[in-house]
C-alpha cells in the first residue's frame, strides 16, 4: 500500500494519470559526441539536447513557426535592440532559478572561440542584462533570422557551469573534457541520469518542470545502434519502440507488418561533397607540387561522373529528390534554376579532366561517414566507382561520427561527405557557414574545403543584414547560383526521412528530422 500510495504521488508530480506513464525506447545508427551543448553543431545531438536544455524560443512542431519557450515575450526596442521578457518561474534541474545571468552568460559562450555554434550568434553584438528578468540583444545591424537562430542557442546555468570549470565549450578538435561534456543540468522537460557513450543514454522525466506536456513518457532511453540489420531487429522484436534511420531495403516489410507503421517526410538537409580547395599539395595524392581540387574543370568532372538517378534509384530506393542547390526547396534562397544538375556525362567530365592536364586521372583522399546520413557508406562506395570510370582513384574510409566530424573541421580531408540542415530555414545559415571564408562570428565554420571567393562574401555579408522582403531572396538565390557556378560543392539530394515505429506511438514528423520530447506519446 505505502509503495502504491508512493507511486500514485509521484504520478501527480509528473501531472498525468498513472495508468498512462509509458517509457519510450528508441535508436538510430549515430551516437552524440558530447552533452556540452556548444560544442558540437550536429543535428541529432542538437534535437537530443533540446530535450533537457532549452532556448529562449523554439519552433513549433506542426507549423513551424516560433514560439515563446523560456522567454515569455519580446520586443524590437530598435532595429538592432532586441528585449526579451524571461518566464517567471522556471527552475534548472538543481532548483535553481533561471536568471538574466544565466541567459547573458550561455549566448556569450556560444560565441566563444572553441564553440560550434558561433554561427547562430551572427550578427549579434552583445547580450545585456537590463534586470533579473530581462535581457537585451544588441545586434551589429538589422537581423531577419534572429528569432529563428534562437531556437538553436540552448540556455546553461552559469553558476553550475563556474562551479564545474565549464565556462568554455570543450572542443572538439581537441582531446581534453570538461564536466560538461559529460554531464547535463537544464530547464528541460526530462533529466540525463545516464551516458554511455555508443551504448546507452536514459533521460528521466523532470518532476518540477514550469511547462505543461502534452506527453506521457516519464523515461526516454536511447540505443545507438550502428548495424542495420540489428537495428531494424530490434523494432521488428518490440526491443525498441521507434527507429529514426529505418535502411531503405527494409522499408517494404516495415510498412507490412501489421504492429508496426513508417512516416515519410522530407528532410530540410542537403547531401553533397567538399573539397580541399586550399592547399598547394593534396596529402596522399600522387599529383606533387599542385592540387587538382583547386581547379574548377575538375570538380566539375567529378561532379558530372556521377550519375545522381542511379544513386537514387538503387542506393537510395527512392528516399532522395536529386538536386543542384545546395539548399532544400523549404529555405528561403532556394529556385528551380538553382536546383538545376549538371548533366550527368562522363566523356564530358573525361574531356574537362584532359583539359586541366590530368587525362589519365589522379588518386585522391575520399573521407564519408558510415553512421550519419540515410547510406552514406553506400552512396560514397558507389561514388568512388562512378570516379573510377574518369580515372579518379578515390582512397575511400568511413568512420563512425563522433570521430568523423572534429577529424574534417581539423581539415583532415581532400574530399568529403557533409550533410546540411537548415535551422533557420534561411539560406544565410548555409551560405554562411559553408562558404564564406573562415573567420570570426561562425564565418566558414564547416567551410572545412576552404573554398574562398571575395564576391561570396560580399553577398553573404549584405545578406546578414539585408531586411527588404524582395531584395534579400534574390541575394539569397544568387549567391547559391555563385556556388553553383564556382563548383565549390557538389550537391547530391536532399533526403526523405522515413520514421519507423510501433503503433502505439505517437509523434510528429519534423523536417528538421527531430522528435519533439514535448509531444510525443506512447499510447
Amino acid at each position: 500500500m505505502k509503495r502504491t500510495l508512493i507511486a500514485f504521488g509521484a504520478a501527480l508530480v509528473l501531472g498525468m494519470p498513472l495508468v498512462h506513464a509509458k517509457p519510450f525506447k528508441w535508436s538510430s545508427a549515430g551516437e552524440i559526441a558530447t552533452w556540452d551543448i556548444h560544442s558540437q553543431n550536429n543535428a541529432l545531438q542538437n534535437g537530443i539536447h533540446a530535450a533537457v536544455y532549452e532556448s529562449l524560443v523554439y519552433y513549433n512542431s506542426k507549423t513551424f513557426k516560433v514560439e515563446p519557450v523560456l522567454a515569455e515575450s519580446w520586443r524590437e526596442i530598435s532595429p538592432t535592440q532586441v528585449r526579451f521578457s524571461l518566464r517567471k518561474g522556471v527552475k534548472f534541474h538543481d532548483g535553481s532559478p533561471l536568471t538574466a545571468d544565466d541567459v547573458v552568460f550561455s549566448i556569450q559562450r556560444a560565441m566563444a572561440k572553441t564553440s560550434n555554434f558561433a554561427i547562430y550568434t551572427q550578427g549579434i553584438d552583445k547580450v545585456v542584462k537590463v534586470d533579473a528578468n530581462t535581457v537585451d540583444i544588441i545586434l551589429k545591424g538589422p537581423n531577419p533570422v534572429l528569432l529563428n537562430q534562437l531556437t538553436e542557442l540552448r540556455i546553461m546555468s552559469k553558476a553550475w557551469a563556474e562551479k564545474n570549470r565549464s565556462m568554455e565549450p570543450k572542443d572538439m578538435k581537441a582531446q581534453e573534457e570538461t564536466f560538461a561534456h559529460r554531464n547535463a543540468m537544464g530547464t528541460g522537460p526530462y533529466i540525463l541520469k545516464e551516458w554511455v557513450p555508443d551504448q546507452r543514454m536514459v533521460l528521466e522525466r523532470n518532476p518540477n518542470y514550469w511547462g505543461k506536456l502534452d506527453s506521457n513518457v516519464t523515461q526516454i532511453v536511447y540505443n545507438p545502434i550502428k548495424s542495420d540489420a540489428t537495428r531494424m531487429a530490434a523494432l521488428l522484436s518490440g526491443e525498441v519502440d521507434f527507429v529514426l534511420d529505418p535502411t531503405p531495403q527494409d522499408l517494404p516489410r516495415l510498412r507490412n507488418n501489421a504492429n508496426l507503421k513508417v512516416i515519410d517526410g522530407v528532410e530540410n538537409r542537403t547531401i553533397f561533397f567538399g573539397m580541399d580547395q586550399h592547399r598547394d599539395e593534396l596529402p596522399g595524392s600522387n599529383v606533387k607540387g599542385k592540387n587538382p581540387l583547386k581547379d574548377v574543370r575538375v570538380r566539375k568532372a567529378l561532379y558530372q561522373a556521377i550519375d545522381i538517378d542511379t544513386i537514387h534509384r538503387v542506393t537510395m530506393r527512392g528516399l532522395s529528390q536529386p538536386t543542384g542547390a545546395l539548399v532544400a526547396p523549404q529555405v528561403a534562397g532556394w529556385s528551380e534554376s538553382v536546383h538545376k544538375r549538371y548533366p550527368y556525362d562522363v566523356e564530358a567530365a573525361k574531356r574537362l579532366l584532359a583539359e586541366a592536364g590530368y587525362k589519365d586521372g589522379f588518386e585522391v583522399d575520399f573521407a564519408c561517414p558510415n553512421n550519419r546520413y540515410i547510406n552514406d557508406e553506400q552512396i560514397c562506395q558507389a561514388v568512388a566507382s562512378m570516379w573510377a570510370k574518369i580515372g579518379v582513384k578515390a582512397k575511400l574510409r568511413t568512420l563512425p561520427l563522433v570521430t568523423y566530424f572534429p577529424m574534417i573541421q581539423r581539415y583532415e580531408a581532400s574530399i568529403y561527405m557533409l550533410g546540411w540542415g537548415v535551422p533557420t530555414f534561411d539560406a544565410l545559415y548555409t551560405l554562411q557557414s559553408l562558404l564564406r571564408t573562415p573567420g570570426p562570428g561562425g564565418d566558414g565554420n564547416y567551410n572545412v574545403g576552404r573554398y574562398s571567393n571575395p564576391k561570396m562574401d560580399a553577398i553573404i555579408d549584405r545578406a546578414k543584414t539585408e531586411t527588404d522582403p524582395y531584395i534579400r531572396p534574390r541575394l539569397l538565390t544568387e549567391a547559391l547560383q555563385l556556388q553553383n557556378d564556382d563548383v565549390a560543392h557538389i550537391p547530391l539530394h536532399n533526403q526523405i526521412i522515413p520514421w519507423a515505429m510501433k503503433k502505439s506511438i505517437d509523434v510528429v514528423h519534423r523536417a528538421d528530422n527531430r522528435i519533439d520530447w514535448r509531444v510525443l506519446k506512447v499510447n
